[in-house]
């Protein structure tokens, strides 16, 4: 299995489903059934069916009240550890860094550099050593976005299984594993937090 053409083909699939995205649907299909099956070309590609099956309309509707409207299912990676806090001005600028350093221009198309697709799309395409980086050095918010989206029963969680399926070590089983991935990085301010910021959803919710 190739981690890029997983990486390049989750881009697309935790995209907005706009024309461009649906239309472009066959094609990831034929270059993820070219791939040697294992568990995430296999999740991917029950993502896939489920997006050629669904109507358009509906998949719009669902993507944004998934994402835009839930803040349990957030695509930005340092959303997770930072929250609204300064340090996440930060965080950002260290991903631009990333960008930077490739060399190459990485098109954000409005998005902030940690967006999951943005990350992904420079896994596969621009820098595959440093891409796998974030998405290391980010995995506890991988895994906490996938949590939730099992929770949620959403056709997306399949995707972002197959992302962590091409990271090293098994996913964990609970939030509070999954953000014990992250280390001690709780802000030392909190102007900005809200009370139900995600990164609160492991001391609220308890393990599981």
């Amino acid at each position: 299995m190739s981690a890029r053409i997983v990486h390049q083909i989750a881009s697309w699939v935790l995209s907005y489903p706009h024309d461009e995205v649906l239309a472009a649907l066959p094609e990831l299909t034929s270059a993820l059934g070219e791939q040697p099956a294992d568990p995430a070309v296999r999740e991917m590609q029950a993502v896939l069916a489920w997006l050629a099956r669904t109507p358009p309309a509906q998949l719009r509707n669902d993507y944004v009240e998934t994402f835009d409207l839930n803040r349990r299912h957030a695509l930005h990676l340092s959303y997770w550890t930072e929250g609204d806090t300064r340090r996440r001005g930060e965080v950002l600028a260290a991903f631009k860094q990333v960008y930077r350093d490739s060399g190459m221009v990485v098109r954000l198309d409005g998005e902030l550099p940690d967006h999951l697709p943005v990350v992904l799309e420079f896994a596969a395409l621009v820098d595959p050593k440093a891409g796998t980086a974030l998405l290391q050095r980010y995995r506890a918010s991988l895994e906490m976005l996938r949590i939730e989206l099992e929770d949620h029963e959403s056709p997306w969680a399949g995707a972002v299984r197959a992302v962590c399926a091409t990271l090293p070590g098994a996913s964990p089983r609970t939030r509070t594993e999954a953000m014990a991935l992250a280390g001690p990085v709780q802000p030392a301010e909190t102007v900005g937090l809200e009370p139900y910021d995600p990164r609160l959803l492991p001391l609220a919710e308890g393990a599981r």
